[in-house]
């Protein structure tokens, strides 16, 4: 309507004035009802054409959209095992600080199993302490067996050098006794070694070894016990939190709650302006929203990012080939604004609905010297209807709590 007002004064306006000054026509005499079509026909077609070259100009290069939400991330509250609620430190809402407990799991196998580890190790250490035992035990085994073993190796040698003096004195049947004596003690002596170096590599590498096993189960143990009890992971608020004791809680099918970071969705809002404006929209283009959440306020933004897909068009491998029928829907290019301001977001409910306008801005190209007469007009033009969309906008946040309370019947 704005528009078709502002193109009137150009074209129907001057088509009346000569009509009426410059023929002398007048309404309710040559200018009747059935004859205004004729009277005025250049004024209005031209007046209708340049409305609709106004407004195509005004939404292509100012483009205007209403999906515009402030949006914002949440954490869902979910433990890394299943289990059944045994105590919540939360109500049904209410804030929360970074680790933080939420609720808790039973705990009883848990503790169970940490038991189990320590038990353990305490099992472990007293293995390690039988193994010195058995240590100081080879070394008086080693003892002895050398003892005997020099002992029959003695008696051999002295054996030997009196047959060697008198055949007759020692029987032959003697020394091959003795003999085997020594043998059997120079075996007991390796024995005895290595059932030491057995008693050094138990103490020195399995027990150990198995200690270790044993400390990092308890340290398992530990971890396992640790995950009954859900902390928060951000400072934020915990918002329909209906679990209660005796819950069963699944991580993959049922989640205990929702938690808002401090904070999200007052940073920026994200909008869904149309697929032809790709070309127009640009980081660092100038913007003004309208919220339903803070009504009869204009918040100055700025374009900070422009998404490079259209979430319309994104595919992922399944069983059946994609036909492009089943995209019904265009997609909108997804289009992030910030608050020009500190505090610009202050007062508007994260996930509220807004309208949003951006205004392409030339003054780059108005600078350059070398531009053309007919370019600088038309970019100053362009520039120029900008004032017209934020008075569209302006208008639209005066009207929005009528529309919503009086004619939306809410």
């Amino acid at each position: 309507m704005l528009e078709l007002m502002f193109c009137s004064l150009f074209t129907l306006l001057p088509d009346y004035l000569y009509r009426r000054y410059g023929q002398g026509k007048r309404f309710g005499r040559e200018i009747t009802f059935y004859s205004v079509w004729y009277e005025f026909r250049y004024g209005i077609t031209t007046c209708l054409m340049l409305t609709v070259a106004l407004i195509t100009t005004v939404f292509y290069f100012h483009p205007s959209t209403t999906s515009v939400t402030a949006m914002f991330r949440t954490v869902p509250i979910l433990p890394e095992t299943n289990g059944r609620v045994a105590e919540v430190f939360v109500g049904f809402t209410g804030d929360v600080e970074k680790g933080a407990p939420i609720f808790r799991l039973d705990d009883t196998k848990q503790r169970a199993a940490l038991d189990v580890a320590n038990k353990r190790i305490a099992e472990v250490e007293a293995s390690m302490a039988m193994a010195k035992a058995d240590l100081a035990a080879a070394d008086g085994q080693i003892q002895q067996a050398k003892g005997a073993y020099e002992q029959a190796l003695e008696e051999l040698k002295m054996k030997e050098e009196l047959y060697q003096r008198n055949p007759d004195v020692v029987p032959r049947r003697e020394i091959e006794r003795l003999q085997n004596t020594v043998e059997g003690r120079q075996g007991a002596v390796a024995a005895a070694d290595a059932a030491k170096q057995a008693a050094e590599t138990k103490l020195s590498t399995l027990l150990p070894a198995e200690k270790d096993s044993a400390v990092a189960a308890l340290a398992q143990a530990q971890v396992d016990l640790d995950k009954t009890v859900v902390y928060a992971g951000v400072s934020g608020r915990v918002e329909q939190f209906i679990l209660r004791v005796g819950d069963i809680v699944n991580p993959l099918m049922r989640p205990a709650g929702v938690l808002v970071p401090a904070g999200a969705g007052r940073a920026n809002l994200i909008a869904g302006f149309n697929q032809i404006e790709a070309q127009v929209m640009k980081i660092g283009m100038t913007a003004e929203a309208t919220c339903i959440s803070k009504p009869w306020t204009i918040i100055p933004m700025v374009v900070t990012g422009v998404q490079d897909f259209v979430a319309a068009g994104q595919v992922r491998a399944t069983e059946q080939l994609i036909d492009a029928q089943q995209v019904t829907r265009p997609g909108t290019l997804t289009v992030f604004l910030q608050p020009m301001f500190e505090g610009g977001l202050d007062g508007v409910t994260p996930g509220s609905s807004c309208i949003a306008n951006a205004y392409t801005n030339n003054h780059d190209r108005l600078s350059d010297e070398n531009i053309g007469i007919w370019t600088w007009l038309g970019l100053h033009a362009i520039d120029a209807v900008a004032l017209v969309h934020a008075m569209i906008l302006r208008l639209q946040a005066l009207v929005m709590p009528i529309k919503l309370l009086v004619f939306g019947g809410h």
